[in-house]
């Protein structure tokens, strides 16, 4: 293909990609720069027969002029990132000179909202992101191997946690794990103890938030793994099977290879859509124990009356370099393999 052609050939995705994704995260890392301004604020003082006394109120006109005059609020650099709220280098340096002992250390640091946010987004990417693999192509498998007349009915139950919106799904769980639920109410009368709840205690709500996070995703890895296996060749599997490999010998030389580039692709999308949980967290009310970064950006844009803009600014970029960090593990892998393959 000629370069003109290929010009005008990838130009209106180009274009959409600088309308909706550049321009857009362009914006956001400018608002990190500026914060809202303070509220105008004026002294009265008025006397009675028992003497003055001073009254503080807001401005409204005056601090909307202010507003007006500089939409973006005050320029404040990238103080926003280094704040209590965000990085805190001031806190963190002084835990570090302060705290006796590496896990006091970072114990002091997790109680920080980025860091205990970042902790639990981390901690859940990590651990529901290879499950939702694993379980993947495990289901996919056996679904491939049931009798053609069970397949359809078990694709279709397999794929309804995918069906239900992501906030409906975590509140019908949500339901379910309270004292009054079916779960938590059997929990209650397996254990004997009608105080046992699982949303009063951190690791127990890490845990189910993880488990909900594994039952939605799983439906979208297992339809993937199916169609690539409906695309598998039978004469290398017929090849091996003569060569007297087993079932697990062909899953690992010869399926798992052949999905690798699907793998792949489920690998970078789950690593987005965990790094970003958000839905979970605000059907279980979880953001006491477990709270994530577009928790705190939600929480900062529902300021009454005063979004903290910059702050949401400033947590999204951080929340989006996390997110490019996560996939160039994934993406260098892929560039080296295309690379090897173009060479051959």
């Amino acid at each position: 293909m000629k370069n003109r052609t290929f010009f005008w050939f990838i130009l209106p995705t180009l274009s959409a990609m600088v309308l909706f994704i550049a321009l857009p995260i362009v914006s956001v890392f400018i608002q990190s720069l500026h914060i809202e301004h303070e509220q105008v604020l004026v002294v009265s003082e008025s006397c009675g027969p028992f003497g003055c006394s001073e009254t503080t109120a807001v401005d409204a006109a005056a601090t909307e002029a202010l507003r007006e005059a500089q939409p973006l609020g005050r320029f404040n650099g990238l103080k926003t990132y280094t704040n209590r709220s965000h990085l805190a280098f001031a806190e963190v340096a002084e835990a570090w000179r302060t705290t006796d002992g590496f896990l006091a250390f970072l114990n002091r640091m997790f109680n920080l909202p980025f860091y205990k946010a970042l902790l639990f987004t981390m901690a859940y990417t990590a651990i529901v992101t290879p499950c939702v693999l694993v379980l993947g192509l495990a289901v996919a498998t056996g679904v491939n191997n049931l009798p053609k007349l069970l397949k359809g009915p078990t694709i279709f139950f397999s794929l309804l946690p995918m069906i239900v919106t992501p906030l409906v799904g975590a509140l019908i769980l949500f339901w379910m794990v309270d004292g009054d639920g079916i779960i938590g109410n059997s929990l209650q009368s397996l254990f004997d103890d009608p105080s046992l709840s699982l949303k009063a205690s951190p690791a127990l709500t890490w845990m189910m938030l993880m488990v909900y996070g594994v039952w939605h995703s799983l439906p979208f890895s297992f339809i993937v793994f199916y169609a690539g296996l409906q695309t598998q060749p039978k004469d290398t599997m017929e090849a091996a099977m003569i060569d007297g490999a087993t079932t697990w010998q062909r899953m690992r030389y010869v399926t798992i290879p052949h999905l690798m580039p699907l793998v792949t692709f489920v690998t970078l999308i789950q690593l987005m859509d965990n790094f970003r949980v958000f839905e979970p967290v605000v059907s279980f009310q979880a953001q006491a124990h477990a709270p994530t970064l577009s928790w705190i950006i939600y929480n900062d844009l529902r300021e009454s009356g005063n979004p903290l803009y910059g702050s949401a600014g400033a947590t999204s970029m951080m929340t989006i370099i996390g997110v490019a960090i996560l996939l160039m593990p994934v993406l260098i892998r892929t560039w080296r393999d295309y690379t090897r393959k173009a060479a051959h």
